[in-house]
């Protein structure tokens, strides 16, 4: 195949893993905001009672676990655990804002429940390790963790949780109040009851589920020692407390954890902080977290299917396939891969594939694998609220196919022949076709695929793949596609569809020009009430040019200019280190601008509850012979209509449609199709 790609990637970073464990640094002494003489006296005068060191000895067991364990505390007032005397210690440096993050970016918990609000027979059974006593049948993991439990080796703290918002917080990544008491109000007891809320809410995100063996442990899992800072506002103890826990970070890379301020308040006033507490999921020693060579898992690795099946890769390996350590996802084979431009899965919002459930194949057979593969589709996903559809969004569809094809393609190793060769990921194209309407929210996608073919051309290992994606055990989506592995010689030579030409639209080449008119889709959606509009992540078009009777079939004739912008939010995700747009997003954009001319021609007349849909039983072509960069500045799009179907409460509009780059046509789309139905209607 002489078909070929260009681009050079940019320098990135790599993650620091597996560092060895350091000594945490010693604290700034400053001057406390205090007296000390007075805070002694206050403190001396609490600690006499023997319930005071009663708790003393319970907070300051705990507390030793988390200096063994590398935790490093800064506190504006703080007694030594071992002499008793009050050591003034640096004041709370000023938190860095935290930015909200955007519905795309947001972290998808490995399980879900509608229980919000845990009482203290909840919290004295998550003591005991009985998560899905608590929180439903998800949270099931049989054999598994048996050393995860809320204030293992400590006394309980909190008395009850009063509000768990998964998107709550200052920004948008997590929300926990939960009641505790009594403090005796030193930095220890604060970080104890601050660290027990951690952890009631790392369960109710289900952060152990991918692991098979595991504790809890402060830091995020890299081994780099842990840091935090405590304020005593108001020192004293306290004989009830309400703890407000502020997420600022979630993650599965390094390993599973959460990064959090905490605020403490007692009589409507704050009484102390801790800013930039982290908790962490981490594996007992010796415990295997990820395949052994060869990709074969030495034992099982703690994650569970939808279906309750042990699982080969979870969402942890495929986290760390996108942004993290190839070699705890895939093998020690692949661990070369994690420095450099390599094959990636893209990154949070766009990673659109779970686990990897079956696999009847072994690496380096490259040819007739099968396996099986699961993707949780949550009703709050950013997808379902910025599409004009009534479900999906067909770029979802594709990109959760393909991203299940490639993943498992990849990890059979067709790259590892020569494994110092850098080489670039793109698709090349592909037939689908939707087998029945369905909603799939809050649905898991299984998906059964095969690697047909591992072929080497002209500096290229190219891939073809079948597949098909069902929910509740019924197909509903089925297609083929092929992959290539581009070394950067042929990256560096990109000639597109018509062999380095340059092919001008349609509209460009009619003389003269035919009258056009313009459909406004950024007036349109700035109306907030606007249906069928599509928003935010997926506002695409501006406007689109409208030749009406015009096209190769005179039926109707569109075009289209997007603005691309290097501050595009995909270009982070796909691909992490190697920022291209994905193809699914241009072809996107081609249905976008079908659905606002079938609105704009009054097709949806008649119809009280419209919504688009993938279209059943219509086979779709694509072919991709070229990538969009972020300096390649716009994207023009033309679709030239070839049939308008009308049924009783449905219209079908079909066309064909190429994409521009500049100066070079890239993708050609064939029997590209969408779909306006009413609510209800029959089928065709």
């Amino acid at each position: 195949m002489n078909d070929e790609l260009g681009f050079e990637g940019e320098p990135f970073d790599p993650l620091a893993e597996d560092e060895p464990q350091r000594t945490p640094e010693p604290a700034t002494v400053r001057p406390a905001g205090t007296g000390t003489a007075v805070v002694a006296r206050e403190v001396r005068s609490a600690v006499a009672t023997a319930h005071r060191n009663a708790l003393n000895a319970q907070v300051l067991l705990q507390a030793r676990t988390l200096r063994r364990a590398g935790v490093a505390l800064a506190a504006s007032r703080f007694v030594d655990a071992v002499d008793g005397r009050i050591r003034p210690i640096s004041a709370l440096s000023p938190a860095p804002a935290v930015p909200f993050v955007t519905t795309e970016g947001r972290f998808k918990p490995l399980a879900r429940t509608d229980k919000a609000e845990l009482g203290r027979d909840d919290l004295r059974r998550l003591t005991g390790g009985d998560i899905a006593g608590v929180f439903g049948p998800a949270y099931s993991q049989p054999g598994c963790n048996p050393s995860v439990k809320l204030a293992a080796d400590a006394a309980l703290l909190l008395s009850e949780v009063t509000r768990i918002e998964l998107r709550g917080g200052s920004s948008g990544r997590g929300l926990l109040v939960a009641s505790a008491g009594p403090l005796d109000g030193t930095p220890e007891s604060l970080l104890a009851s601050a660290t027990q809320a951690a952890e009631v809410l790392a369960l109710h995100l289900g952060l152990h589920l991918c692991l098979a063996d595991a504790v809890f442990a402060p830091g995020d899992g890299s081994g780099r020692a842990a840091r935090c800072e405590i304020d005593l506002v108001r020192p004293g103890p306290l004989a009830a407390a309400q703890i407000r826990l502020d997420v600022t970070d979630v993650d599965l890379v390094p390993r599973p954890h959460l990064r959090a301020d905490v605020e403490f308040r007692s009589g409507g006033a704050v009484t102390g902080r801790v800013a930039g507490l982290s908790l962490a999921l981490v594996e007992k020693p010796g415990v295997p977290v990820g395949p052994a060579r060869g990709g074969v898992p030495p034992a099982f690795l703690g994650r569970y299917s939808a279906a309750g099946e042990p699982t080969v890769l979870s969402e942890f390996h495929i986290a760390h396939f996108a942004r993290g350590s190839h070699g705890t996802a895939f093998g020690p084979e692949f661990e070369h891969y994690s420095d450099r431009r390599a094959t990636r899965v893209p990154d949070r919002g766009l990673t659109l594939m779970d686990r990897l459930v079956t696999l009847d194949g072994e690496r380096g057979a490259l040819d007739g694998a099968k396996y099986e593969t699961e993707y949780d589709s949550p009703a709050d996903s950013w997808y379902y609220a910025d599409t004009a559809n009534a479900s999906m969004p067909n770029m979802i569809y594709m990109e959760t196919s393909l991203q299940s094809a490639l993943s498992i393609g990849y990890f059979l190793g067709p790259t590892l022949a020569d494994p110092d060769a850098p080489v670039s990921l793109r698709n090349l194209g592909g037939t689908a076709t939707v087998l029945r309407e369905v909603d799939l929210r809050d649905k898991t996608i299984r998906q059964r695929s095969e690697l047909l073919s591992t072929t080497l051309n002209n500096g290229a290992s190219l891939q073809s793949f079948t597949y098909t994606m069902h929910a509740d055990g019924e197909p509903f989506y089925t297609g083929e596609t092929m992959f290539g592995y581009f070394s950067e010689a042929a990256m560096a030579n990109q000639t597109g569809l018509d062999a380095g030409r340059s092919v001008p639209t349609w509209l460009e080449q009619q003389n003269p020009l035919p009258a056009t008119r313009t459909i406004d889709v950024a007036a349109r959606r700035a109306d907030p009430a606007a249906p069928l509009c599509a928003r935010d992540h997926l506002a695409l078009l501006d406007e689109v040019q409208v030749v009406d009777g015009g096209g190769e079939h005179g039926k109707g004739y569109l075009r289209a200019v997007r603005r691309i912008d290097p501050a595009d939010w995909f270009f982070a995700r796909h691909f992490p280190r190697d920022p291209v747009i994905p193809g699914s997003l241009g072809v996107e954009t081609v249905i976008q601008a079908m659905q606002e001319w079938v609105l704009d021609a009054g097709w949806d007349e008649g119809m009280t509850e419209p919504g688009f849909i993938l279209p059943v039983g219509a086979p779709f072509t694509w072919k991709y012979r070229g990538q969009f960069l972020p300096t390649d500045g716009a994207a023009t799009l033309e679709v030239h209509i070839k049939d308008v179907r009308r049924g009783p409460g449905r219209v079908r509009v079909t066309g064909d449609a190429s994409v521009w780059k500049p100066g070079l046509r890239i993708y050609e789309l064939t029997d590209i199709a969408v779909e306006l139905r009413e609510e209800g209607a029959q089928p065709w």
